[in-house]
């Protein structure tokens, strides 16, 4: 029978560097939100709550999550050791990427909505589909969905292309 250290401090094994960093980077942007928040003009108000409350409960959260974060990965992170075996499948990663940068590439001469067709056949492709008529009409759906959400009742606009011009955008 192996002696398992107790919880705490005296349990902490080798670092997990990733997300150790990640947790840091986290904490400085919750350092960043917070400082920020500090220079939102804000007049007293009858209630107390002026537009500060939301950013400074946001870090508030924000900083405490990546304290745990941090916390964790300096404990070795949270995976099981079988986990940590398993190697990155870096075509999968290249469709996502690929995915993502044909989203940032086409909006402006095609629309969201290709655009976010696009992307989203390739970042399925990415996951293991391969039926992309299927992910296209899916896609289709969905973006014309949030492309008329934003457009018409937020009067926000994300890129009107052909797609949304034929379809009275």
């Amino acid at each position: 029978m192996t002696a398992r250290a107790p919880h705490g401090l005296a349990s902490f094994g080798r670092p997990a560097w990733p997300e150790t960093l990640i947790g840091l980077g986290l904490l400085g942007l919750a350092g960043l939100v917070w400082w920020q928040t500090g220079a939102i003009a804000s007049t007293p108000m009858y209630a107390k709550v002026g537009p500060r409350i939301f950013p400074y409960l946001t870090a508030l959260g924000l900083g405490a999550m990546a304290l745990a974060m941090v916390v964790q990965g300096l404990r070795g992170g949270w995976q099981p050791e079988e986990e940590r075996e398993v190697t990155t499948d870096w075509r999968a990663v290249f469709f996502v990427v690929a995915g993502l940068f044909f989203n940032v590439a086409l909006i402006v001469p095609l629309g969201f909505t290709a655009a976010s067709v696009v992307m989203f056949v390739l970042v399925a492709h990415g996951f293991g589909s391969r039926a992309p008529l299927r992910d296209a009409g899916i896609a289709l759906v969905f973006s014309l969905a949030a492309f008329f959400g934003f457009a018409k009742a937020l009067g926000v606009n994300i890129g009107a292309g052909l797609i949304e011009r034929l379809l009275g955008a």
